[in-house]
C-alpha cells in the first residue's frame, strides 16, 4: 500500500525529519517518496539530499507532488503557511505533528472538507521506537487512516487519545525520554563510581530499560 505514497513535510524541522529518518530507517518508504519544504532553501537541501529526500523551493510544489502532507512548523506559523494553499489541501491527507493544534483548530482555518488528524509524536521514532500521540477526533477516512496507521505504526505505538487528554499525554511522551537518559545516566556514574568502566555502565542501564 505504501511504495506508492508520496509524503511531504511542510517545515523541516527536528520533529520533521525524526520522523523522515524513522520511516527511512525501519524502511518503510523510499527516499525519493519523502518531500520538505522550509523557509531556509539551502539549508533544507543539505539535510534532504544527503539522505536521498526531495526538497522543494515552495509549499505549492511540494503539495502538488505529494498524497499526504505533515504540518511540522511552529504552532504559530500555522495559519501564515495554511492559508495561501488550503483549497491545494481538500485533496490530501493532512498529518499535523504540532502541540496545540487540535482537531476544531483546524477546522476554522482549513478548507470546508479536508482530510486531517493532529498527532503528537516523540523523537525517538528516528530510531523507529517512538510514541505517535493521535487525537480520537479526526475527519480521515476508513482507507485514509489505514494508510496513515500502516505508515506511522513501523515508527512508534500509535495511541489515540480524546481531545483534552492530547496535552497530557503528548508531555508524557514527549519529555519522558529526557527524564528517563538522565536517570540512565545517574545509574551509569553509580556504576562507574563502584568500579565499573563506562561504557559497561550505559550498555548494563541502557538495556535495562530496553
Amino acid at each position: 500500500m505504501l511504495e506508492n505514497i508520496t509524503i511531504g513535510f511542510i517545515g523541516f524541522g527536528n520533529m520533521a525529519q525524526a520522523l523522515a529518518n524513522g520511516l527511512l530507517y525501519k524502511n518503510v518508504v523510499k527516499p525519493q517518496q519523502i518531500y520538505a519544504s522550509a523557509k531556509n532553501y539551502e539549508k533544507l537541501c543539505k539535510n534532504t539530499r544527503e539522505k536521498g529526500m526531495i526538497p522543494c523551493k515552495s509549499t505549492n510544489e511540494l503539495v502538488e507532488q505529494c498524497d499526504i502532507i505533515v504540518i511540522a512548523v511552529k504552532p504559530f506559523m500555522i495559519p501564515e503557511v495554511i492559508t495561501p494553499i488550503k483549497e491545494l489541501l481538500q485533496k490530501k491527507i493532512v498529518i499535523s505533528v504540532a502541540a496545540g493544534y487540535p482537531f476544531e483548530k483546524y477546522e476554522s482555518i482549513l478548507a470546508p472538507g479536508t482530510h486531517h488528524l493532529s498527532t503528537i509524536p516523540n523523537t525517538p521514532v528516528s530510531i523507529g521506537e517512538g510514541i505517535i500521540i493521535c487525537e480520537n477526533l479526526h475527519s480521515l477516512t476508513k482507507e485514509e487512516y489505514d494508510i496513515v496507521a500502516e505508515l506511522f505504526s513501523n515508527i512508534g505505538l500509535l495511541e489515540f487519545v480524546d481531545t483534552k487528554q492530547l496535552t497530557v499525554a503528548g508531555t508524557l511522551s514527549g519529555c519522558g525520554p529526557a527524564f528517563v537518559s538522565m536517570f540512565l545516566e545517574a545509574l551509569a556514574d553509580g556504576a562507574v563510581k563502584h568500579g565499573l568502566p563506562r561504557d559497561v555502565s550505559y550498555r548494563l542501564a541502557s538495556q535495562m530499560v530496553a
